[in-house]
Parts: structure tokens; C-alpha cells; sequence
């Protein structure tokens, strides 16, 4: 039986963003209603960190993670990576990492992130400093590049992307589309509203995933920051039975 609300959100600046009193709000929320949330973590994060965010139980434990920007599913209190899911993934990825370390070696602009990631290379990026003419090289070469929030570059595998990773999970356990709210605050979030799903972009989110999303009907842009605009978008598309505590 399908939930009345799958929540699959973003973590920082969004489930984690706003003030202390929204966040304790909206944490008692899922907390207090479990039977009636499924609670998906979207995230750029890796699995390490999901285990200490959720360690001293203070931020709830996500039923399901798509971890590492689309490139990592997992679930259980191990959070351990679904890999029936996750082989399309890898094929796609081919075991390239080291070839696009060789590719961005020593670019301006470019410092890579020391996780050693499985299916992804990660950058900390600097605009004014990168030679924007490697996009396309890098894209030729059979990867998708994202670029989010000004600070960071990410060399995926084709066709792989926060969105596309959750509709996949969604597909396999069979949940009902429609009761799916999608939360995010960057352009590492496009692919998730992209996906046709309902949404909210929160109040904090930057202003090119808002330019993005202008025409975006299923998307709801709220007032609130971070836990409080998902709080407001709950309570406004009345996705949860007796509304919010």
C-alpha cells in the first residue's frame, strides 16, 4: 500500500536548511506519522555521511537513499546499496573514473574532491577560474557534466541524474506517483523536477533552478526556507491525512 506522502528530498539547504525551529517541526512531523511517510533522502551526500547525519536520531532515518547525485541506492538501518538497481548505473559508468581524472588533471578551476566515490567524479569548482570549453569535450566523450550551486562539478554516467534514479526506485516498489513530493534547492535538483512529479522548491533555492523552473506547472514555490518551505508545501497540497501537527 502506497503512503500517503513519499517525501524524496535534498538535504542540504532543504531538509536540513531553514531554521531550528522548522526543522524540529517538520522531523516530528514524519516522525509522529511513520505509517503514513515513506522518507527518501536525494542527495549529493555519500552513505557515510546519511549514517552519521542519522546516528544520534535526531534527524530521521530515510527509508530509501539516492545517494552521490543518482549514482547510489540503498536502504535498511544499513544502509546497503541495492545493486539489482544500481547495475544499469555502473554499466553506464564502465569503471571511467580514472579516465576523466586523466581528462581534468590540472584544470583551472577544478579541485577534486578527495571521496573516492563509485560511479561519479566530484569537483569543487570555480567559475570565473574553469575553461568552460571542456564542457563539451567532456560531454563528447560519453559523460553528463552537472554544475550546481556555483561550487560544485559533477562527471556522471549518461543518462544519470537524481530524477531518472528516482523514478526508477518509485517503478520497482510500485508506489503511487501521484502521493510523491519532491523537495530541492539547486540545479543538482533540476532532474527531480524534471521528472513530472509534484514539487517544491523551497524558499532558499538559488536563482538559476528557479529561472529554470518558471514554467514548471507541477512545481510549488514556497515562502519558507529549507524544512519550513516543505512544511508549507505539504500543508498547501494536502498530501498528509489531518494536515501537519
Amino acid at each position: 500500500m502506497t503512503p500517503a506522502l513519499i517525501l524524496a528530498t535534498d538535504l542540504d539547504g532543504t531538509f536540513l536548511g531553514g531554521s531550528d525551529d522548522a526543522r524540529r517541526q517538520l522531523y516530528r512531523t514524519i516522525d509522529a506519522r511513520r505509517d503514513d511517510v515513506l522518507l527518501i533522502f536525494v542527495t549529493g551526500r555519500d552513505l557515510p555521511f546519511i549514517r552519521d547525519l542519522c546516528g544520534d536520531g535526531d534527524v530521521p532515518f530515510p527509508d530509501y537513499v539516492i545517494g552521490d547525485v543518482g549514482t547510489t541506492i540503498a536502504t535498511g538501518r544499513g544502509l546497503e546499496p541495492l545493486e539489482a538497481l544500481e547495475a544499469d548505473i555502473a554499466a553506464a559508468w564502465n569503471d571511467r573514473g580514472e579516465e576523466v581524472r586523466g581528462m581534468l588533471a590540472g584544470q583551472p578551476g577544478l579541485r577534486l574532491q578527495p571521496t573516492p566515490f563509485r560511479y561519479r567524479v566530484s569537483y569543487d569548482y570555480v567559475p570565473d577560474a574553469f575553461d568552460h570549453s571542456l564542457l563539451p569535450k567532456i560531454e563528447a566523450a560519453g559523460f553528463d557534466v552537472l554544475i550546481s550551486a556555483d561550487r560544485f562539478l559533477d562527471v556522471l554516467p549518461p543518462g544519470v541524474a537524481k530524477g531518472p534514479t528516482l523514478l526508477r526506485l518509485i517503478d520497482h516498489l510500485a508506489l503511487d506517483r501521484d502521493r510523491v513530493l519532491v523537495a530541492g534547492d539547486t540545479l543538482n535538483d533540476l532532474s527531480l523536477f524534471e521528472t513530472g512529479l509534484q514539487g517544491v522548491a523551497v524558499g532558499n533555492s538559488e536563482p538559476a533552478l528557479k529561472q529554470r523552473l518558471e514554467d514548471h506547472e507541477t512545481v510549488y514555490h514556497s515562502r519558507g526556507f529549507g524544512a519550513a518551505g516543505i512544511l508549507e508545501a505539504i500543508e498547501s497540497l494536502k498530501l498528509l491525512p489531518e494536515g501537519v501537527p
